[in-house]
């Protein structure tokens, strides 16, 4: 079982998940900026990037290869899209999973355009060979095509156009050294602050057709998880209530009560998240406990857990990881309004019995 495929399921079924469903990237493709003028956020990068992209029209030259990092949601496609846009390139668009050969990876490059645009999304997650392959492909605009088998295979070389590669990726970590250094310009997407927020809402407002009130869109930001994604798909659920059971316009009430109806709290925790830490707390006491036995007490798969529910406890300072096990936090005992035990420890010794 492929448990990257399994833990992205989950997170797109989520209100709150930052994995795009297929009615995300339909709304997506309607509320994407075109150019860098548009984007909001991402101060530093758009900065970067733009002084790249204006250097390469300038030099009547393709743009370097781009690297752009960070968690879903947050952007690295819509700028895949506007480096296409400002360098007036076409764009080829695929994933790393796509590709598990090299004959994959070789059929798409030799079909490029000069000056073309290719996004690798989850580039992390391209097969070794083809890794390879990429490495050649990116530094000389070659690619050697094998014919036959054993002894007398041979390379035939093959030229590519110049193009550039924007790879997108969750993972940086997982990228190898020799491929990360090929790209020219690299950039790590930061979560949003609120007030961006608020402005990615507004705009998306407008383009929806939704009215809503600076109060309204102050609300829908503080529970969205720092992630423009979770935002407009927020905006759309109380876009929903707001018709349904009011007159349409989306008011900081409005707002508070539909996203209480779908499970959303002030801090943007919903019903798997409060489980974890009431689990946690109300169990445990507090833990520290095994990541398997939370899991079990949750009712929810170790990955489940561990890769969909616990970044964003941890990010928030609810949740700490530690060498004995998982432990709440005090803000995790403030959050839910439950008064944490006299032990420092915080747990019943589960913590010795059970390790992470």
């Amino acid at each position: 079982m492929n448990w990257d495929d399994t833990t992205d399921e989950t997170a797109a079924e989520r209100l709150v998940g930052s994995v795009a469903d297929r009615e995300d990237q339909a709304v997506e493709a309607a509320l994407r900026p075109k150019d860098l003028g548009e984007f909001i956020g991402q101060e530093k990068v758009r900065e970067q990037l733009d002084l790249v992209l204006r250097a390469a029209r300038a030099r009547g030259a393709t743009a370097d290869h781009v690297l752009l990092s960070g968690a879903p949601g947050l952007g690295k496609t819509t700028l895949s899209m506007i480096i296409a846009a400002e360098m007036e390139a076409p764009i080829r668009i695929t994933s790393g999973p796509a590709i598990q050969h090299a004959g994959d990876l070789a059929a798409i490059l030799s079909s490029l355009q000069e000056g073309e645009v290719l996004f690798l999304d989850e580039i992390h997650r391209m097969s070794r060979p083809a890794e390879e392959m990429l490495y050649m492909a990116m530094e000389d605009f070659r690619v050697d095509v094998i014919v036959g088998k054993g002894p007398g295979a041979t390379a035939i070389p093959l030229e590519l156009p110049p193009f550039t590669l924007v790879g997108a990726t969750t993972r940086a970590g997982l990228l190898p050294p020799p491929l990360r250094d090929r790209f020219g310009f690299t950039a790590h997407m930061e979560f949003y602050e609120p007030t961006e927020l608020e402005r990615v809402i507004h705009r998306s407002a407008n383009l929806l057709d939704v009215e809503i009130d600076p109060a309204g869109a102050a609300e829908i930001a503080g529970r969205s998880r720092g992630t423009p994604r979770i935002a407009n798909r927020l905006l759309r659920r109380v876009r929903d209530y707001a018709q349904v059971k009011a007159d349409g316009f989306i008011t900081q009430d409005i707002a508070g009560a539909a996203l209480k109806v779908y499970e959303v709290d002030g801090r943007g925790l919903d019903r798997l998240d409060r489980g974890v830490l009431e689990a946690l707390l109300k169990l445990f006491g507090g833990g520290p406990v095994g990541l398997s036995t939370l899991a079990v007490a949750v009712g929810e798969e170790r990955e489940t857990v561990e890769e969909v529910a616990e970044p964003f406890l941890v990010r928030e300072g609810l949740l700490a990881r530690t060498p004995r096990g998982r432990v709440a936090t005090p803000a995790a005992w403030a959050h839910l309004g439950l008064t944490p035990p006299r032990s420092s420890t915080g747990g019943n010794g589960q913590g010795d019995l059970f390790g992470a």
